[in-house]
């Protein structure tokens, strides 16, 4: 079973280096379409590809955190194609070593997800079961109190294949008499005592792991999925909603709460999304255009900074069908700008706010003149000299 020919090896330990995260795509999909036709080669394949992708990566530049996010991906993909395969326990097995001995040698770490991943790797509680057994010495001195800063890479791998195994109560007894109480450790133990169909304890259990340099996100994540899985969406959205789903920005974070709670008014959402953030009212601006609440996304964008170059797309945008609502973003975009908020702006991001606001002026039937005397009086309010005022003085002559 090679898979040389459809990754070859010294493709992925040269390239990589060029350009690691289009590589890492273009072997994902390479081993996607091999599994149409042959899912045992391109299962083996994903064992070839994991076990290539830490020495690969070993000297590239990772400072910005994109690689590691791709290879937390990938592992991700792959896992499946090796877990949903069936091949006979022998090859899973040697599988399996050859995992191993990667997640040994990887020493950036890049791929170490794959210890969480262990017992859906094994997948027979037989397999988890021998892992578990095999791991479970030094796991248990890395955890306890003579482990001293120990680090073992499979200690994860361990805890995983207990769960898999159905050894719940063994894992809760080594997770409590851990020397840390460490969520790394302890969402293992939260797994277990589900899996019990103790949910309650599980959500106690998981709250206890609150404290300094606690991931507080994801323990929330984990309290607000036991509360959904038993039915209790009120006291998941009250308690953690907030928490539980920030993303990388203000709208994705309201669009991912709003997917999870189809049945709460999206206005509503926005509003606690609001309050949860005092200061920052600006920042909810986006979403509230996105959910059409075009009012609130107007006061919104006067009560705190919002980001100009926003404002002027949704004036360009909206400037035919709500000129109004357009007018209000253009303005607020100056405004902004003004007030020297916005990442580098530039002459040209000015006239774009000022070409958007009168488009929409134009569209609601507002002379230039009236705009640009609205303007004059607007930029008279501001205190010393503004950059803005300066760009836009050829238009604003009375």
């Amino acid at each position: 079973m090679g898979f040389r020919h459809a990754v070859p090896a010294w493709r992925l330990r040269l390239e990589i280096r060029i350009a690691p995260i289009q590589r890492l795509k273009e072997a994902l999909a390479e081993i996607r379409q091999v599994a149409r036709d042959d899912p045992v080669l391109a299962a083996d394949g994903a064992v070839a590809l994991l076990e290539k992708l830490s020495p690969a990566l070993e000297h590239v530049d990772s400072s910005s955190g994109a690689i590691g996010t791709a290879v937390n991906r990938t592992i991700d993909a792959l896992v499946p194609v090796i877990a949903g395969v069936d091949v006979p326990v022998p090859v899973r097995m040697r599988w399996l070593d050859r995992l191993f001995d990667a997640l040994q040698k990887d020493r950036m770490p890049y791929i170490e997800r794959l210890g969480d991943r262990w017992g859906d790797l094994c997948t027979s509680p037989d397999i988890a079961s021998s892992w578990a057994d095999r791991l479970l010495p030094i796991t248990a001195r890395v955890m306890g109190a003579e482990g001293l800063g120990e680090h073992f890479a499979g200690t994860t791998a361990c805890l995983s294949a207990l769960n898999a195994a159905g050894r719940h109560e063994e894992l809760l007894a080594l997770v409590n008499g851990a020397r840390l109480n460490w969520w790394g450790y302890r969402k293992y133990g939260v797994d277990a005592l589900i899996a019990l169909n103790r949910s309650a304890e599980a959500l106690r259990y998981a709250e206890a792991s609150r404290g300094l340099n606690a991931p507080t996100a994801a323990i929330a994540r984990k309290c607000e999925a036991i509360l959904l899985s038993s039915g209790m969406l009120d006291e998941a959205y009250r308690r953690y909603a907030i928490e539980a789903n920030q993303t990388t920005t203000h709208l994705a974070t309201f669009r991912a709460i709003a997917k999870k709670y189809p049945d709460r008014r999206a206005d509503s959402i926005l509003h606690d999304l609001v309050a949860s953030s005092p200061g920052a009212e600006g920042k909810w601006f986006a979403a509230a255009k996105d959910a059409g609440m075009f009012d609130l996304g107007v006061s919104l964008a006067m009560r705190g900074p919002t980001d100009p170059r926003t404002l002027t797309r949704a004036a360009r945008d909206f400037a035919q069908r709500k000129p109004e609502f357009a007018m209000a973003c253009g303005t607020a975009a100056l405004h902004w700008m003004a007030a020297g908020f916005g990442y580098e702006i530039m002459e040209s991001d000015v006239m774009d706010a000022y070409d958007a606001l009168a488009a929409a002026a134009v569209a609601g039937g507002i002379e230039r003149d009236e705009l640009n005397r609205r303007l004059r009086a607007q930029f008279a309010a501001v205190p010393g000299h503004s950059f803005v005022a300066t760009v836009l003085a050829h238009h604003l002559l009375a």
